[in-house]
Protein backbone atom coordinates (compact mmCIF):
# COMPACT_ATOMS: atom_id res chain seq x y z
CA UNK A 1 0.00 0.00 0.00
CA UNK A 2 1.34 3.23 -1.11
CA UNK A 3 1.98 5.65 2.09
CA UNK A 4 0.77 9.16 1.62
CA UNK A 5 2.93 11.97 3.87
CA UNK A 6 0.44 15.01 4.75
CA UNK A 7 -0.35 16.63 7.90
CA UNK A 8 -3.99 16.56 8.22
CA UNK A 9 -5.93 17.98 10.90
CA UNK A 10 -9.63 16.63 12.04
CA UNK A 11 -11.66 19.20 14.02
CA UNK A 12 -14.60 16.84 15.92
CA UNK A 13 -13.22 13.08 17.62
CA UNK A 14 -16.32 11.29 17.99
CA UNK A 15 -16.80 8.36 16.19
CA UNK A 16 -16.34 9.32 12.65
CA UNK A 17 -13.39 11.71 13.65
CA UNK A 18 -11.26 9.15 15.56
CA UNK A 19 -11.61 6.32 13.18
CA UNK A 20 -11.00 8.97 10.17
CA UNK A 21 -7.46 10.34 12.04
CA UNK A 22 -6.91 6.71 13.31
CA UNK A 23 -6.73 5.43 9.75
CA UNK A 24 -5.20 8.46 7.75
CA UNK A 25 -2.32 8.00 10.47
CA UNK A 26 -2.17 4.36 9.57
CA UNK A 27 -2.27 5.70 5.63
CA UNK A 28 1.31 7.16 6.70
CA UNK A 29 0.11 10.86 7.38
CA UNK A 30 0.96 12.66 10.26
CA UNK A 31 -2.61 13.50 12.19
CA UNK A 32 -3.51 16.08 14.64
CA UNK A 33 -6.94 15.46 16.08
CA UNK A 34 -8.53 18.35 17.73
CA UNK A 35 -11.56 18.51 19.88
CA UNK A 36 -13.39 21.04 22.86
CA UNK A 37 -13.72 17.96 24.86
CA UNK A 38 -10.55 18.21 27.46
CA UNK A 39 -11.68 15.09 29.37
CA UNK A 40 -11.50 13.00 25.80
CA UNK A 41 -8.08 14.44 25.28
CA UNK A 42 -6.47 13.65 28.18
CA UNK A 43 -7.98 10.24 27.95
CA UNK A 44 -6.54 10.23 24.38
CA UNK A 45 -3.25 11.14 25.39
CA UNK A 46 -2.97 8.46 28.08
CA UNK A 47 -4.05 5.84 25.36
CA UNK A 48 -7.79 5.39 26.54
CA UNK A 49 -10.55 5.12 24.15
CA UNK A 50 -13.68 6.91 24.31
CA UNK A 51 -15.61 4.60 22.55
CA UNK A 52 -15.73 0.71 21.99
CA UNK A 53 -14.92 -0.17 17.74
CA UNK A 54 -12.86 -3.67 17.60
CA UNK A 55 -9.20 -2.75 16.25
CA UNK A 56 -9.36 1.00 17.21
CA UNK A 57 -7.41 0.68 20.27
CA UNK A 58 -4.66 -1.29 19.16
CA UNK A 59 -4.48 1.10 16.00
CA UNK A 60 -4.32 4.26 17.82
CA UNK A 61 -1.88 2.92 20.23
CA UNK A 62 0.46 1.28 16.76
CA UNK A 63 0.01 4.65 15.33
CA UNK A 64 0.78 6.78 18.43
CA UNK A 65 3.81 8.35 17.11
CA UNK A 66 2.19 9.63 14.23
CA UNK A 67 -1.02 10.91 16.43
CA UNK A 68 -1.13 14.38 18.37
CA UNK A 69 -4.31 15.04 20.19
CA UNK A 70 -5.18 18.79 21.33
CA UNK A 71 -7.76 20.91 22.82
CA UNK A 72 -6.05 24.08 20.61
CA UNK A 73 -7.82 24.97 16.90
CA UNK A 74 -4.93 26.91 16.59
CA UNK A 75 -2.89 24.17 16.13
CA UNK A 76 -4.71 22.13 13.44
CA UNK A 77 -4.41 25.50 10.95
CA UNK A 78 -0.80 26.28 12.48
CA UNK A 79 0.43 22.78 10.61
CA UNK A 80 -2.31 21.50 8.34
CA UNK A 81 -3.68 22.71 5.13
CA UNK A 82 -5.91 19.70 5.02
CA UNK A 83 -8.68 19.31 7.74
CA UNK A 84 -11.31 17.26 8.33
CA UNK A 85 -14.83 18.54 10.02
CA UNK A 86 -16.06 15.33 11.50
CA UNK A 87 -18.04 16.85 14.05
CA UNK A 88 -21.60 15.78 15.49
CA UNK A 89 -24.51 16.73 13.41
CA UNK A 90 -27.55 15.44 15.20
CA UNK A 91 -31.72 15.70 14.49
CA UNK A 92 -33.37 18.70 15.67
CA UNK A 93 -36.74 18.71 17.27
CA UNK A 94 -37.85 18.96 13.85
CA UNK A 95 -35.70 16.55 12.44
CA UNK A 96 -33.63 18.32 10.50
CA UNK A 97 -29.64 18.11 10.98
CA UNK A 98 -28.21 20.66 13.54
CA UNK A 99 -25.30 22.33 11.66
CA UNK A 100 -24.70 24.50 14.69
CA UNK A 101 -21.50 22.32 15.73
CA UNK A 102 -20.08 23.09 11.87
CA UNK A 103 -20.89 26.38 11.73
CA UNK A 104 -19.34 26.91 15.39
CA UNK A 105 -16.15 25.51 13.53
CA UNK A 106 -16.78 28.00 10.68
CA UNK A 107 -16.83 31.15 13.10
CA UNK A 108 -13.94 29.90 15.01
CA UNK A 109 -11.83 29.90 11.55
CA UNK A 110 -8.41 32.01 11.27
CA UNK A 111 -8.57 35.20 9.40
CA UNK A 112 -7.53 35.56 6.41
CA UNK A 113 -4.75 32.76 5.77
CA UNK A 114 -1.44 33.14 4.55
CA UNK A 115 -1.48 29.45 3.61
CA UNK A 116 -4.06 27.42 1.20
CA UNK A 117 -6.15 25.44 3.22
CA UNK A 118 -8.81 22.73 2.18
CA UNK A 119 -11.70 22.22 4.42
CA UNK A 120 -12.91 18.48 3.76
CA UNK A 121 -16.64 17.56 5.57
CA UNK A 122 -16.90 13.84 6.64
CA UNK A 123 -19.71 15.16 9.29
CA UNK A 124 -23.38 14.05 7.30
CA UNK A 125 -24.55 17.56 6.51
CA UNK A 126 -27.76 18.27 3.98
CA UNK A 127 -27.70 18.96 0.71
CA UNK A 128 -26.63 22.53 0.04
CA UNK A 129 -24.68 22.87 3.33
CA UNK A 130 -21.55 22.87 1.02
CA UNK A 131 -22.82 26.01 -0.94
CA UNK A 132 -23.62 27.71 2.64
CA UNK A 133 -19.96 26.84 3.85
CA UNK A 134 -18.57 28.35 0.61
CA UNK A 135 -20.44 31.20 0.97
CA UNK A 136 -19.54 32.12 4.58
CA UNK A 137 -15.98 31.75 2.96
CA UNK A 138 -16.17 33.97 0.65
CA UNK A 139 -18.75 36.56 3.44
CA UNK A 140 -15.36 35.56 5.95
CA UNK A 141 -12.96 37.12 2.31
CA UNK A 142 -10.88 33.51 3.12
CA UNK A 143 -10.28 33.06 -0.33
CA UNK A 144 -7.30 30.40 0.40
CA UNK A 145 -10.00 28.24 1.69
CA UNK A 146 -11.05 25.81 -0.16
CA UNK A 147 -13.68 23.35 0.39
CA UNK A 148 -14.47 19.75 -0.21
CA UNK A 149 -17.21 17.27 0.58
CA UNK A 150 -15.77 13.58 1.06
CA UNK A 151 -18.76 11.75 3.12
CA UNK A 152 -18.07 8.64 5.52
CA UNK A 153 -19.30 4.99 4.73
CA UNK A 154 -18.13 3.56 8.41
CA UNK A 155 -20.40 0.81 9.64
CA UNK A 156 -19.70 0.49 13.45
CA UNK A 157 -18.30 -2.45 14.11
CA UNK A 158 -16.64 -2.71 11.17
CA UNK A 159 -15.23 0.71 10.53
CA UNK A 160 -12.03 0.14 10.66
CA UNK A 161 -12.12 -2.17 7.56
CA UNK A 162 -14.76 -0.11 5.84
CA UNK A 163 -12.19 2.78 5.92
CA UNK A 164 -9.27 1.00 4.53
CA UNK A 165 -11.44 -1.22 2.64
CA UNK A 166 -13.82 1.07 0.96
CA UNK A 167 -16.26 0.05 -1.61
CA UNK A 168 -16.32 3.79 -3.03
CA UNK A 169 -14.52 7.17 -2.27
CA UNK A 170 -16.35 10.41 -3.06
CA UNK A 171 -14.65 13.56 -3.63
CA UNK A 172 -17.25 16.25 -4.13
CA UNK A 173 -15.34 20.19 -5.07
CA UNK A 174 -15.78 22.94 -6.91
CA UNK A 175 -12.26 22.93 -7.40
CA UNK A 176 -10.77 20.08 -8.85
CA UNK A 177 -7.25 20.39 -7.17
CA UNK A 178 -8.30 21.03 -3.76
CA UNK A 179 -10.80 17.21 -5.11
CA UNK A 180 -7.39 15.95 -5.97
CA UNK A 181 -5.12 16.96 -2.91
CA UNK A 182 -8.13 14.71 -0.91
CA UNK A 183 -8.11 12.28 -3.37
CA UNK A 184 -4.83 11.17 -2.83
CA UNK A 185 -5.12 10.95 0.51
CA UNK A 186 -6.27 7.61 -0.55
CA UNK A 187 -4.09 6.59 -2.91
CA UNK A 188 -3.03 3.21 -2.52
CA UNK A 189 -6.69 1.79 -1.28
CA UNK A 190 -8.23 -0.61 -4.19
CA UNK A 191 -11.14 1.58 -4.56
CA UNK A 192 -13.39 3.54 -7.25
CA UNK A 193 -12.62 7.47 -6.38
CA UNK A 194 -16.07 8.94 -7.66
CA UNK A 195 -15.95 12.87 -8.22
CA UNK A 196 -18.88 15.04 -7.88
CA UNK A 197 -19.88 18.51 -7.49
CA UNK A 198 -20.26 19.06 -3.38
CA UNK A 199 -24.49 18.76 -4.00
CA UNK A 200 -24.35 15.37 -5.70
CA UNK A 201 -21.56 13.87 -2.68
CA UNK A 202 -24.23 15.31 -0.18
CA UNK A 203 -26.82 13.59 -1.58
CA UNK A 204 -25.18 9.96 -2.15
CA UNK A 205 -24.04 9.67 1.52
CA UNK A 206 -28.06 10.51 2.34
CA UNK A 207 -29.68 8.15 -0.22
CA UNK A 208 -27.09 5.33 0.49
CA UNK A 209 -28.15 5.06 4.32
CA UNK A 210 -32.19 6.13 3.01
CA UNK A 211 -31.77 2.80 0.52
CA UNK A 212 -30.66 0.75 2.90
CA UNK A 213 -33.21 1.52 6.17
CA UNK A 214 -35.80 1.30 3.17
CA UNK A 215 -34.49 -2.73 2.57
CA UNK A 216 -34.81 -3.43 6.52
CA UNK A 217 -38.36 -1.57 6.98
CA UNK A 218 -39.49 -3.56 4.01
CA UNK A 219 -38.22 -7.00 4.71
CA UNK A 220 -39.94 -6.23 8.38
CA UNK A 221 -43.10 -5.78 7.08
CA UNK A 222 -42.95 -9.06 5.08
CA UNK A 223 -42.05 -10.49 8.16
CA UNK A 224 -45.24 -9.54 9.30
CA UNK A 225 -47.09 -10.58 6.82
CA UNK A 226 -45.93 -13.69 7.42
CA UNK A 227 -46.66 -14.03 10.83
CA UNK A 228 -50.20 -13.66 9.33
CA UNK A 229 -49.92 -16.40 6.75
CA UNK A 230 -47.74 -18.96 8.24
CA UNK A 231 -44.67 -17.90 6.32
CA UNK A 232 -40.52 -18.27 7.68
CA UNK A 233 -39.52 -14.94 6.59
CA UNK A 234 -35.53 -15.98 7.16
CA UNK A 235 -36.04 -18.10 4.42
CA UNK A 236 -38.10 -15.54 2.28
CA UNK A 237 -35.15 -13.64 2.86
CA UNK A 238 -32.86 -16.12 1.72
CA UNK A 239 -34.89 -16.81 -1.42
CA UNK A 240 -34.88 -13.29 -2.12
CA UNK A 241 -31.47 -12.58 -2.00
CA UNK A 242 -30.08 -15.39 -4.00
CA UNK A 243 -31.38 -12.55 -6.75
CA UNK A 244 -28.70 -10.45 -7.78
CA UNK A 245 -30.42 -7.41 -8.25
CA UNK A 246 -31.64 -7.97 -4.43
CA UNK A 247 -28.75 -9.54 -2.63
CA UNK A 248 -28.49 -10.63 0.86
CA UNK A 249 -27.44 -7.69 2.43
CA UNK A 250 -29.64 -6.09 4.57
CA UNK A 251 -32.50 -8.87 4.70
CA UNK A 252 -32.79 -9.32 8.44
CA UNK A 253 -36.19 -9.00 9.99
CA UNK A 254 -35.69 -7.80 13.23
CA UNK A 255 -37.46 -5.22 15.22
CA UNK A 256 -35.80 -1.99 13.53
CA UNK A 257 -32.96 -0.27 13.02
CA UNK A 258 -31.25 2.54 15.56
CA UNK A 259 -27.52 4.07 15.42
CA UNK A 260 -26.13 7.31 14.99
CA UNK A 261 -26.82 7.32 11.22
CA UNK A 262 -29.90 5.33 9.68
CA UNK A 263 -33.02 7.37 12.24
CA UNK A 264 -30.92 10.47 11.65
CA UNK A 265 -30.16 10.64 8.15
CA UNK A 266 -33.59 9.29 6.92
CA UNK A 267 -35.81 11.94 8.53
CA UNK A 268 -33.26 14.63 7.52
CA UNK A 269 -33.54 13.44 4.10
CA UNK A 270 -37.28 13.50 4.48
CA UNK A 271 -36.79 16.96 5.90
CA UNK A 272 -35.16 18.32 3.39
CA UNK A 273 -37.61 16.98 0.65
CA UNK A 274 -40.44 18.54 2.56
CA UNK A 275 -38.66 21.70 3.11
CA UNK A 276 -37.64 22.00 -0.87
CA UNK A 277 -41.17 21.37 -1.40
CA UNK A 278 -41.56 17.74 -2.24
CA UNK A 279 -43.28 15.21 0.01
CA UNK A 280 -41.09 11.69 0.23
CA UNK A 281 -44.01 9.15 0.67
CA UNK A 282 -41.78 6.27 0.91
CA UNK A 283 -39.57 7.43 3.24
CA UNK A 284 -42.27 8.94 5.41
CA UNK A 285 -43.67 4.70 5.51
CA UNK A 286 -39.91 3.85 6.02
CA UNK A 287 -39.79 6.01 9.16
CA UNK A 288 -43.31 4.70 10.65
CA UNK A 289 -42.36 0.91 10.17
CA UNK A 290 -39.53 1.25 12.11
CA UNK A 291 -40.98 2.64 15.14
CA UNK A 292 -44.04 0.32 15.35
CA UNK A 293 -41.78 -2.61 14.66
CA UNK A 294 -39.79 -1.67 18.03
CA UNK A 295 -43.02 -1.90 19.74
CA UNK A 296 -44.11 -5.26 18.62
CA UNK A 297 -42.05 -7.55 20.92
CA UNK A 298 -44.59 -6.00 23.48
CA UNK A 299 -47.56 -6.90 21.99
CA UNK A 300 -45.63 -10.68 21.49
CA UNK A 301 -44.64 -10.48 25.24
CA UNK A 302 -48.61 -9.39 26.09
CA UNK A 303 -49.61 -12.81 23.85
CA UNK A 304 -47.73 -14.70 26.19
CA UNK A 305 -47.78 -13.10 29.52
CA UNK A 306 -51.07 -10.89 29.44
CA UNK A 307 -50.99 -7.33 31.39
CA UNK A 308 -47.37 -6.70 32.07
CA UNK A 309 -48.04 -4.87 35.02
CA UNK A 310 -45.13 -6.69 37.72
CA UNK A 311 -43.78 -8.75 35.41
CA UNK A 312 -39.78 -8.99 35.08
CA UNK A 313 -38.18 -8.60 31.69
CA UNK A 314 -34.85 -9.86 30.85
CA UNK A 315 -33.09 -7.51 27.90
CA UNK A 316 -29.71 -9.14 26.40
CA UNK A 317 -28.06 -6.69 24.30
CA UNK A 318 -28.69 -3.25 24.71
CA UNK A 319 -26.69 -1.42 21.94
CA UNK A 320 -28.16 -1.06 18.56
CA UNK A 321 -26.17 -3.31 17.15
CA UNK A 322 -23.51 -5.87 18.34
CA UNK A 323 -19.16 -5.08 17.82
CA UNK A 324 -20.29 -1.18 19.17
CA UNK A 325 -20.74 0.36 22.86
CA UNK A 326 -23.33 2.87 20.67
CA UNK A 327 -26.97 3.53 22.02
CA UNK A 328 -28.52 5.92 20.31
CA UNK A 329 -31.34 5.37 18.84
CA UNK A 330 -31.26 1.79 20.31
CA UNK A 331 -34.29 -0.75 20.20
CA UNK A 332 -33.42 -1.35 23.15
CA UNK A 333 -34.16 1.94 24.96
CA UNK A 334 -37.58 2.57 23.11
CA UNK A 335 -38.54 -1.00 24.21
CA UNK A 336 -37.35 -0.33 27.79
CA UNK A 337 -39.58 2.76 28.14
CA UNK A 338 -42.24 1.25 26.96
CA UNK A 339 -41.89 -2.01 29.21
CA UNK A 340 -41.86 0.59 32.21
CA UNK A 341 -44.39 2.06 30.95
CA UNK A 342 -46.81 -1.12 30.49
CA UNK A 343 -45.69 -1.42 34.75
CA UNK A 344 -42.75 -4.22 34.00
CA UNK A 345 -39.67 -4.41 35.80
CA UNK A 346 -36.41 -4.48 33.35
CA UNK A 347 -33.40 -5.76 33.80
CA UNK A 348 -30.47 -5.84 30.59
CA UNK A 349 -27.41 -6.88 29.80
CA UNK A 350 -24.68 -6.06 27.13
CA UNK A 351 -21.34 -7.56 26.77
CA UNK A 352 -19.78 -3.72 25.74
CA UNK A 353 -22.67 -1.06 26.28
CA UNK A 354 -23.44 -1.51 30.29
CA UNK A 355 -21.15 1.67 30.96
CA UNK A 356 -22.75 3.62 28.68
CA UNK A 357 -25.83 2.49 29.35
CA UNK A 358 -26.15 3.94 32.91
CA UNK A 359 -26.43 7.33 31.33
CA UNK A 360 -28.73 6.31 28.02
CA UNK A 361 -31.52 4.12 30.15
CA UNK A 362 -32.44 4.60 33.51
CA UNK A 363 -35.22 3.04 35.58
CA UNK A 364 -33.47 -0.38 34.23
CA UNK A 365 -31.25 -3.17 36.34
CA UNK A 366 -28.12 -3.64 34.62
CA UNK A 367 -26.89 -6.73 35.16
CA UNK A 368 -23.30 -8.39 34.99
CA UNK A 369 -23.63 -10.94 33.38
CA UNK A 370 -26.77 -13.15 31.51
CA UNK A 371 -27.36 -15.29 33.93
CA UNK A 372 -27.92 -12.85 36.71
CA UNK A 373 -30.22 -10.91 34.02
CA UNK A 374 -32.79 -13.63 33.79
CA UNK A 375 -32.85 -14.43 37.57
CA UNK A 376 -36.79 -14.39 37.76
CA UNK A 377 -37.79 -13.14 34.89
CA UNK A 378 -40.90 -13.81 33.58
CA UNK A 379 -39.35 -13.46 29.80
CA UNK A 380 -36.13 -13.10 28.00
CA UNK A 381 -36.09 -10.81 24.64
CA UNK A 382 -32.52 -10.76 22.51
CA UNK A 383 -32.32 -7.24 21.43
CA UNK A 384 -28.31 -7.33 20.13
CA UNK A 385 -27.20 -10.70 18.09
CA UNK A 386 -23.92 -10.56 19.93
CA UNK A 387 -21.80 -13.61 19.23
CA UNK A 388 -21.84 -14.92 22.77
CA UNK A 389 -25.81 -15.13 22.88
CA UNK A 390 -25.74 -17.74 19.89
CA UNK A 391 -24.76 -20.62 22.37
CA UNK A 392 -26.87 -19.96 25.77
CA UNK A 393 -26.52 -22.19 28.55
CA UNK A 394 -29.88 -23.01 28.57
CA UNK A 395 -30.60 -24.91 30.63
CA UNK A 396 -29.10 -23.09 33.63
CA UNK A 397 -31.46 -20.18 32.15
CA UNK A 398 -34.08 -21.87 32.20
CA UNK A 399 -33.58 -22.97 36.30
CA UNK A 400 -33.42 -19.22 36.78
CA UNK A 401 -36.31 -17.56 35.32
CA UNK A 402 -40.19 -17.80 36.64
CA UNK A 403 -41.46 -18.64 33.40
CA UNK A 404 -39.61 -20.38 30.14
CA UNK A 405 -40.53 -17.51 27.65
CA UNK A 406 -37.78 -16.50 25.12
CA UNK A 407 -38.55 -13.33 22.14
CA UNK A 408 -35.94 -13.88 19.56
CA UNK A 409 -35.87 -9.78 18.16
CA UNK A 410 -33.25 -10.70 15.70
CA UNK A 411 -34.22 -14.20 14.76
CA UNK A 412 -30.77 -15.04 16.07
CA UNK A 413 -31.31 -18.24 17.87
CA UNK A 414 -32.28 -21.43 16.68
CA UNK A 415 -35.58 -22.48 17.20
CA UNK A 416 -35.50 -25.87 17.42
CA UNK A 417 -32.69 -26.05 19.90
CA UNK A 418 -34.74 -23.43 22.27
CA UNK A 419 -37.93 -25.49 21.98
CA UNK A 420 -36.17 -28.57 22.51
CA UNK A 421 -34.73 -27.18 25.88
CA UNK A 422 -38.69 -26.73 26.97
CA UNK A 423 -38.85 -23.01 26.54
CA UNK A 424 -41.66 -21.40 24.75
CA UNK A 425 -40.09 -19.11 21.07
CA UNK A 426 -41.43 -16.23 19.21
CA UNK A 427 -39.07 -14.91 16.77
CA UNK A 428 -40.13 -12.17 13.77
CA UNK A 429 -41.65 -13.28 10.84
CA UNK A 430 -41.00 -16.75 11.88
CA UNK A 431 -42.66 -20.19 11.56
Amino acid sequence: MTKNTETVGVIGIGYVGLVTGTCLAELGNQVICMDIDAEKIADLKDGRIPIYEPGLEELVASNKERMTFTTALSDIFEKCTIVFIAVDTPPTFTGDADLSRVFQVMSALPGVSREHHILVMKSTVPVGTGNKIVAELSRQENTRIDYVSNPEFLREGSAIGDFLHPDRVVIGSRDPEAGERVAALYQGLNAPILKTTIPTAEMIKYASNAFLATKISFINEIANVCEEVGADVTLVADGMGYDERIGKHFLQAGIGFGGSCFPKDVTALKQLAGNSGYHFQLLTAVIEVNELQKRRVVNKLQKHLGALTDKTICLLGLAFKPNTSDLREASSIVLASRLMGDGAFVKAYDPVAIPWAAKAVRGILLCDDVISCVEGSDALVLVTEWDEFADLPLEEIKAKMKNPLIIDGRNFLDPEKIRAAGFTYEGIGRA
